[in-house]
């Protein structure tokens, strides 16, 4: 089972950006990878999925035209690009198999989840 470690949050001004990055354990280049984020008091939400060879993306549209997914198969590392972030977009952000097809919609995680990286955006 793939585990995954993320980073680059950290606390951030309305409006600032961030780069979160999802290093795998292993192989991913046969999966579709989602970020997920979970605010407090709340469920984990899919923010956003990025298909195995990058041809598919998803964003919430709570998300859509800020945010970018890309991934590098040959380090085993997906990212998020986060900008004009809001303090909405507070929470703990973390990645993982998405086991449906990113195509279909909002991603639903497969595996357990890392330890997640905080993102706060407040000023």
């Amino acid at each position: 089972q793939l585990q995954f470690v993320e980073s680059g949050g950290g606390l951030v001004q309305p409006g600032g950006s961030l780069k979160l990055s999802c290093a795998a354990s292993g192989i991913i280049d046969v999966y579709s990878i989602a970020w997920f984020r979970q605010a407090p008091g709340k469920k984990h939400e899919g923010v956003s999925c990025i298909s195995s060879r990058a041809g598919t993306t998803y964003f919430a549209d709570s998300v859509k035209g800020r945010f970018t997914i890309s991934r590098d198969n040959t380090k085993n590392t997906v990212f998020l690009q986060m900008n004009s972030l809001k303090p909405e977009d507070t929470g703990v952000y973390y990645c993982a198999v998405s086991r449906s097809l990113c195509s279909r919609g909002a991603p639903e995680p497969a595996g357990s989840w890392g330890q997640g990286t905080q993102v706060t955006v407040s000023s």
